[in-house]
């Protein structure tokens, strides 16, 4: 079996379901934004929702990557760091029970933390407390922590540490393993737009992009961004929300439909698309199939509160994958 090996922004989301919008107002926050906050305003913000419930879970992007698929049935590491506090332990904990092996260093910093606030109508306001997890250095890396892993992959928000991912890249390449990398945030491409460029066309095999990071990274519209990507990487996917994804490998190009979805949450949906593709990739399936197991897996967690889904719904989605991997 082709095991994947994450890293990113070891984060604990804290989602809470809140009934009306006059909460963001009262703290200030933009609806569908993400900010990053100190210890004293993550203070202010948990007691203004203190009487809403709240449902923790592992989060940061490439960790959600990561934890879908284990939960699709492949081996996968993940490397972060946190505090030695209980959300630390807690991110532990709950990634060895959703079967991540985790690679997790240690920090005197609390652990980083993103309160996930969930309008009625589905849209989320993202406050995150990075603590520990920015503090994730070239130094930490070891070439043994890639030992064993087919496929590297990145979340876009490391990609500001410039010294940070050349030294992952490198490790990733010289153990032999693909790279992919998702980009995460068009602010966080267009503040390291050259970067980017010159990382992709050097060590990056794999890159996802939404419609915004890909005209980020570009300067141009799906279609023609998908056609510039795909000329710097081995693959290239471009997704473009309710009208599906395009990939494209050499001259091989596929646009692979949305499953229809009672959406609740976005809360992981980009995440978890990179989670079918890639278990899909590692099972050497086609990139047709590849996309449709990313689609069934993005289109189901968009119906549940949050990035990770219940032991039902994981049962109801290798069902439609058999039945995606028999007829392909």
């Amino acid at each position: 079996m082709n095991k994947i090996l994450g890293m990113g922004n070891a984060l604990t989301d804290i989602l809470l379901q809140i009934d009306t919008d006059e909460v963001l107002s009262s703290l200030n926050l933009l609806k569908g934004g993400m900010q990053l906050i100190n210890t004293e305003r993550s203070a202010e913000i948990n007691k203004a929702v203190v009487n809403y419930s709240k449902k923790m879970a592992t989060g940061g992007s490439a960790s959600n990557t990561i934890n879908g698929i284990t939960r699709l049935g492949l081996p996968a590491g993940f490397v972060g760091k946190v505090g030695k506090d209980d959300i630390g332990l807690f991110f532990e904990n709950d990634s060895i029970n959703n079967g991540v092996k985790p690679h997790l260093l240690l920090s005197e910093t609390p652990s980083g933390h993103c309160t996930v606030l969930v309008s009625p109508d589905s849209e989320r306001t993202l406050c995150t407390y990075l603590g520990a997890a920015c503090e994730l250095a070239a130094s930490d890396l070891k070439p043994e922590m890639f030992a064993g892993y087919a496929i590297f992959h990145i979340e876009g928000y490391l990609v500001q540490n410039h010294d940070l991912i050349r030294t992952a890249v490198k490790m990733a390449k010289q153990e032999g393993l693909k790279v992919s990398i998702d980009m995460a945030s068009y602010n966080v491409v267009e503040e390291n737009l050259d970067f980017l460029h010159g990382i992709v066309r050097e060590y990056v095999d794999i890159v996802f992009a939404n419609e915004e990071e890909a005209r980020a990274y570009t300067g141009k519209e799906p279609e023609e961004a998908l056609n510039v990507i795909s000329e710097q990487c081995e693959i290239a996917i471009v997704k473009v929300g309710k009208e599906g994804s395009l990939i494209k490998s050499g001259t091989d190009r596929v646009d692979v439909k949305p499953r229809l979805a009672n959406c609740i949450d976005t809360t992981g949906a980009g995440d978890l698309y990179a989670s079918g593709f890639l278990f899909g990739l590692a099972n050497n399936y086609s990139l047709e199939v590849c996309g449709r197991i990313g689609s069934l897996v993005s289109g189901n967690v968009v119906e549940v509160l949050g990035a990770k889904m219940s032991d039902e719904v994981w049962d109801a989605i290798h069902a439609d994958m058999k039945e995606i991997v028999f007829n392909r």
